[in-house]
């Protein structure tokens, strides 16, 4: 009697830790931070952070929080670019893009989608000179239908005499 009671104990512990080990799974994949990228073939100087507001589900709408950090932008920027592969087939909204800094949005001249191109262009209305980092908020995004791990680039128009187009980095877009 006392070997099945002790067998018993076992087994239900083996199952509780069980349970809420499989129950929280689904809880952290669903976490779409900064992420965890092993091996991304970019370098990780190079790599973005981004957020996503609501899962970054594949078919579903969402808002893409693209943060440029201002120790890159020490040449001013009077346009962003945002550049995306071609196999990404999702939509965007450009009267719902801003670039903000300090969550306050900077007044823009517009905002050009070239679909056939596969990059957005951000017009600042005034050059921003400060070092500090911007945030490329993209709401109503409809993401592609099925999901898939994208590279977006990152690009700046410099403010200076002789604009130059550079680069960034790399933001990875992963929709599930």
């Amino acid at each position: 009697m006392k070997l099945f009671k002790l067998t018993t104990k076992r087994l239900m512990a083996t199952l509780a830790i069980s349970t809420s080990f499989l129950l929280g799974i689904p809880y952290l994949v669903m976490a779409q931070g900064q992420g965890l990228v092993l091996f991304s073939g970019i370098e990780r100087e190079n790599l973005l952070r981004r957020n996503f507001d609501f899962g970054n589900r594949a078919g579903n709408w969402e808002r893409y929080r693209l943060t440029m950090p201002g120790d890159r932008l020490t040449d001013g920027v009077s346009r962003l670019y945002v550049t995306y592969p071609e196999s990404f087939t999702g939509k965007f909204d450009t009267d719902a893009i801003e670039v903000r800094l300090n969550n306050q949005a900077l007044p823009l001249q517009e905002v050009i989608w070239d679909k056939e191109s596969s990059f957005i262009e951000i017009v600042l209305e005034e050059p921003f000179l400060e070092t500090r980092d911007l945030e490329i908020v993209m709401s109503n995004v409809y993401n592609p239908r099925f999901g898939g791990t994208f590279y977006f680039h990152g690009q700046t128009l410099s403010a200076g005499q002789v604009p130059i187009r550079l680069y960034v980095g790399t933001w990875i877009v992963t929709v599930n």
